[in-house]
């Protein structure tokens, strides 16, 4: 049976709570970017280049004189957006396309593993490179690249998952009494399924993260002037050794944001996953 967790078992693991907190703050952060960033995070002071942090300017600013803090607070709405819309978008494919294969069996699951196989067969940064490159940068084809990248996966767990779930009584039950394959997926097995692809979800936040930086480092992703953390250590790695708080700042960002979403992972996997019971 599949394990719970309470209110209590989150504040009792010490790393779990701290992640979850640290995400919490990254939300209202990005909800609320313009009351907390100290300044106009496109705005060029030509009098206050490459200045180190002070009082004025916390995390100092950028080589146009932008300040660093302010950009790194609206990046976070470009990196949660992508990271979490990304990873539901190929949740979504994923759920459908993998349950229709281990349902139904036979010719279409052969047809479908064999197309999960491909996707998982390139390095997932590369195939978002591939695929962000025959499309306009952007914002939307960021998150679009990234979620052609990471559908194959969930698929892949998701039909393990319906192959086991299909031949339990309740399942074999309802089909008998006449439900339809639709109500049998998304009613019956698709709610046992839930804890897992739960946690698969978390987990794979952080590394959709971690992609859309890249993107945005290789020119792919979000255009400047468009603040994102992946744009602000590209346009000023040559700094890296006269300026580098300029990298180092966007990096920590970048960093403890998927920490944080990986340990959080970690922490419901040990409470969700059915295979992890002793």
């Amino acid at each position: 049976m599949t394990r719970t967790f309470t209110w209590q078992d989150l504040i009792s693991n010490k790393p779990a709570f701290i992640a979850v907190t640290v995400l919490a703050a990254l939300v209202v952060t990005a909800l609320f970017a313009p009351m907390l960033a100290p300044y106009d995070p496109l705005a060029m002071d030509l009098d206050s280049l490459r200045l180190p942090p002070d009082n004025s300017h916390l995390l100092g600013t950028d080589s146009k004189g932008r300040d660093i803090l302010s950009r790194i607070i609206y990046g976070t709405r470009i990196s949660l957006a992508v990271g979490i819309i990304a990873a539901l978008s190929s949740l979504c494919i994923g759920v459908v396309l993998g349950m229709i294969a281990g349902y139904f069996g036979g010719k279409t699951d052969a047809v479908l593993s064999q197309i999960f196989d491909v996707f998982l067969a390139f390095p997932s940064l590369l195939l978002a490179i591939g695929i962000s490159a025959v499309m306009d940068p952007g914002l939307t084809s960021a998150m679009l690249a990234i979620a052609l990248v990471g559908w194959a996966g969930f698929a892949r767990l998701v039909r393990g998952i319906t192959l086991s779930l299909k031949e339990q009584t309740y399942v074999e039950a309802s089909r008998a009494l006449g439900a339809s394959t639709s109500r049998v997926l998304f009613r019956h097995i698709l709610p046992n399924a839930l804890p897992l692809l739960l946690v698969a979800g978390s987990l794979r936040v952080g590394g959709f993260i971690l992609i859309e930086a890249a993107l945005s480092f290789l020119g792919l992703g979000v255009q400047p002037p468009t603040p994102t953390w992946g744009s602000m250590i590209s346009l000023h790695r040559v700094y890296i050794n006269s300026a580098p708080w300029m990298v180092i700042f966007p990096g920590l960002a970048i960093s403890i944001t998927v920490i944080s979403f990986n340990i959080l992972g970690d922490f419901l996997r040990d409470k969700l996953d059915p295979r992890m019971q002793v």
